[in-house]
């Protein structure tokens, strides 16, 4: 039995031996499993980690562009609301000028109770216009013309130095509504 015994050991050696060796081979084939499956798990990790990114990105600017969106809507609202009238405000300067000339004329008469009628009436519709906000754009001889502001109809030879680039002559009043002007005054520059 000895010798059996030993033939037998002899033979178990070597399997041992395969034995060890495949398990070295499968820790070694286990341990690379779990370094690829880590490295992957942490790139999936880190592509999910970029994606997060990414979308916090688009949300912040989506968030910022609506903000935008919100006031940019809210201004024109407001500017609308400021000059919603503006149309109506401008078909009725000409009725302002016309009033303005019959009280000049007017005044020439020696009928003093029409006067003060067409007065009252005129004032009131002033004072109305000017609470929906219509201004007045003060002008006045000897000022400086301002393209941005006055429109000049036509350039005459000053009549002195000191009226050169400047307004000689109001010929129509201007108005604003709010800030915007809304009909340039007409004026005449010296030259």
């Amino acid at each position: 039995m000895s010798n059996k015994s030993k033939v037998e050991e002899m033979e178990d050696e070597p399997k041992k031996g395969q034995t060890e060796e495949s398990t070295e081979l499968n820790d070694e084939h286990i341990e690379g499993d779990t370094a690829e499956e880590n490295e992957e798990e942490k790139s999936e990790e880190e592509q999910l980690r970029e994606d997060l990114a990414k979308e916090k990105e688009k949300f912040l600017r989506l968030f910022a562009e609506f903000e935008n969106y919100k006031r940019r809507t809210s201004k024109e609202r407001m500017d609308l609301f400021k000059t919603a009238g503006q149309e109506v405000m401008v078909a009725l300067l000409p009725i302002m000028d016309d009033f303005d000339r019959a009280l000049k004329e007017l005044s020439k008469s020696d009928d003093k109770e029409m006067f003060k009628g067409v007065e009252l009436i005129s004032n009131k519709f002033k004072e109305t216009l000017k609470n929906k906000g219509l201004e007045e754009v003060e002008v006045s001889a000897g000022d400086a013309f301002d393209a941005e502001v006055h429109d000049a109809i036509t350039q005459i030879p000053a009549p002195d130095k000191k009226m050169k680039g400047k307004i000689i002559d109001v010929v129509e009043k201007g108005f604003k509504l709010g800030d915007r002007i809304i009909r340039h005054p007409k004026v005449v520059v010296g030259n």
